[in-house]
């Protein structure tokens, strides 16, 4: 047997046994038709009607805990409301989940919805508009609009009919072609937040936030090569060289070398939209150069990955190491090791209500991240499994 396939075939036994594991478990302390409900509170967080209960019971009894899970998942409020709360904070600065719905937020819910591997919201060119029969307000470049009548509304967005998969380069009025799109962040909501202004280093600090749970001090690597470092980043700050040297160089030099993804991206604030601009550098990347003009000057959408060795290693990298343009960042990101564990951790805080803790919790994460690998990158799966495993608490 091919190496690979057998080691996929043993995280899916792994997987499979460790839920078996804490469904016995749990079942030693309470009967099928609890375990049933807890997995419908935790996931959609509103009572399960009587015949859905009887359903997921039956289910539970019969050893497929998963199984009764993926049932608890057809509740509409599992999308509108739990997955939903879980996407937003990814789309603002303030991280908050009241913030009101947009095309980022409303691609998350689709993809889940749909299954869609999700390490394509990375890299895809995806989103998720409503249809003509859920609103009359057309998706619009501009504005929000579209998706905030959908939220004043309460359309149901578990519904295909209502929320459907569209591509942003095929949107009326997109400057993005095919090959510029990438996921989440090339969409109208990710940009007013990230690439409004600024240096468009925001888009890769919350890119990484939102994807790989870590901000950039955790990233701090004084080691990583600084050649790409901009001119805009002084090397002797309030006159002193150390300082640089053993602090700003830590975060600078691989979040500046992974940044010219974002070269030729823009939000206009006045006008309210992403701007493409191909090949030409945007002329926030060239601002403050005479801070130290000996920097790094960019010249085009070229990235390349520094913390890729060293301490960082443990991310696990798998991805092109360089390249041009967001898309294929989004693809370096969206390969990690790190990116799978985050999407676990993620949805453990959400349907546990509490972030992993001691050795058997940081096992499962472990386990589940196993299975999300194994299973097309289903983050559908890891909210059953995430469940499954937190119903006995």
């Amino acid at each position: 047997m091919c190496p690979l396939i057998r080691r996929r075939t043993l995280w899916i036994a792994r997987a499979a046994a460790a839920t078996l594991c804490v469904a016995a478990a749990v079942s030693s302390q309470a009967g099928p038709r609890e375990q049933a409900k807890r997995l419908h509170d935790r996931l959609a967080g509103t009572p399960p009607t009587p015949a859905v209960l009887d359903a997921m019971q039956a289910k539970v009894a019969a050893g497929d805990a998963v199984g009764a899970a993926m049932q608890a998942m057809t509740d509409p409020a599992f999308y509108n409301t739990t997955v939903r709360e879980l996407a937003t904070p990814w789309t603002n600065r303030d991280r908050s989940q009241y913030a009101d719905l947009n095309d980022s937020t409303a691609t998350v819910i689709g993809m889940v919805r749909d299954d869609v591997p999700f390490d394509q919201a990375l890299y895809e060119d995806i989103v998720y508009v409503g249809s003509s029969a859920a609103t009359s307000v057309a998706y619009s470049q501009t504005d929000n609009a579209h998706y905030v009548d959908l939220q004043t509304k309460r359309i149901d967005l578990s519904q295909p009919a209502n929320l459907v998969r569209a591509t942003q380069s095929g949107l009326p009025g997109s400057t993005l072609g095919a090959g510029d799109t990438a996921g989440l962040m090339t969409t109208r909501g990710f940009a007013q937040a990230f690439l409004v202004a600024g240096t468009n280093r925001a888009a890769v600090r919350f890119a990484s936030l939102g994807m790989l749970c870590m901000d950039m001090e955790d990233f701090r690597d004084v080691s990583a090569w600084p050649d790409r470092i901009r001119q805009d980043v002084s090397r002797s700050p309030g006159g002193d060289s150390n300082l640089f040297l053993n602090d700003c160089i830590g975060c600078h030099a691989g979040l500046d070398g992974l940044a010219g993804a974002f070269a030729y991206y823009d939000f206009d604030a006045t006008a309210g939209k992403l701007n493409y601009t191909l090949n030409t550098v945007q002329p926030k990347f060239l601002k403050d150069a005479g801070t130290f003009p000996f920097g790094y000057q960019t010249t085009g959408d070229s990235w390349i990955n520094y913390w890729r060795v060293g301490p960082n290693a443990f991310i696990g990298w798998k991805g092109p190491g360089s390249g041009s343009g967001a898309k294929s960042l989004g693809t370096e990101l969206a390969q990690t090791r790190q990116f799978s564990e985050c999407q676990v951790k993620k949805v453990f805080a959400k349907v546990c209500y509490r972030t992993p803790n001691g050795a058997a919790d940081l096992q499962v994460v472990q386990t589940l991240a196993n299975s999300f690998e194994a299973n097309n990158k289903s983050l559908k799966r890891v909210f059953a499994e995430t469940a499954v495993y937190c119903m006995g608490d």
